[in-house]
């Protein structure tokens, strides 16, 4: 079940629980469903606040490091 748009955010997600299915079965399910929606994805991104100067930093960092690695490779 995908989290459906209620008033003020979103429904939590959920698995029903399957009658010949083990408890780790539908664990799994319910992990691989919140990692498909992004939902921890999002929780571990806003866990803490990141000022934006320090986000730009980040980027720029990261985007030199791509550079970096695409000079190297046409070596």
């Amino acid at each position: 079940m995908a989290a459906e748009p209620v008033r003020g955010g979103f429904d939590m997600a959920e698995v029903e629980r399957r009658s010949d299915e083990s408890i780790d079965k539908a664990l799994r399910r319910f992990k691989r469903q919140l990692k498909d929606e992004g939902t921890l994805d999002d929780l571990r991104r806003h866990e803490f606040y990141i000022k934006p100067t320090d986000a730009r930093k980040e980027r720029e960092k990261k985007a030199r490091i791509r550079s970096r690695r695409q000079q190297q490779e046409e070596w």
